[in-house]
């Protein structure tokens, strides 16, 4: 009797790769998400860094008379609009502008549809650190998210 040996799997083999599978899918799925979530807290380092650089820079220069001030202001811009769109440089004998950033980041956290300047809690001068509320200028900026950090600080306090 000449019985010819047939080809495929079985249907054990099969299960015993789909639960191989599946036991790596539980350990690769965390994994990435805590990869994802890294990245975006790097991105709202460097966006949080960049603006807090351009508000200090924005203010060395209204301090150094390059930019006109209001007698009694903070020197501080009043929005984070005019760190993009540039002021006159009072110093300047042809009046260019000075620019503080290319584009204004975006915080990651925040909903995609907003724009960038809307994702950004903003604290005046004049407002205290453990209230920070909005007002005449913009002296600092925050995350409006009130999700918490790989570190389990909250994205809000950064």
């Amino acid at each position: 009797m000449n019985l010819r040996r047939r080809r495929g799997f079985t249907l054990i083999e099969l299960m015993v790769t789909l639960a191989v599978l599946a036991v790596l899918a539980t350990l690769v799925v965390p994994m990435a998400q805590v990869q994802y979530q890294r990245q975006r807290e790097q991105e709202l380092r460097l966006a949080l860094r960049d603006i807090r650089g351009a508000l200090d820079a924005y203010k060395r220069a209204s301090d150094e008379g390059r930019i006109r001030r209001i007698v009694g202001a903070s020197g501080y811009p009043p929005d984070l609009a005019v760190l993009v769109q540039g002021v006159e440089d009072q110093r300047d004998p042809q009046r260019r502008k000075l620019y503080f950033l290319r584009r204004l980041p975006r915080d990651p956290f925040a909903d995609a549809t907003l724009p960038a300047a809307d994702t950004w809690a903003l604290r005046s001068s004049t407002s205290p650190p453990d209230a920070p509320q909005a007002g005449a200028d913009v002296f600092d900026v925050r995350s409006r998210s009130d999700r918490q950090a790989l570190d389990g600080s909250l994205y809000s306090r950064w």
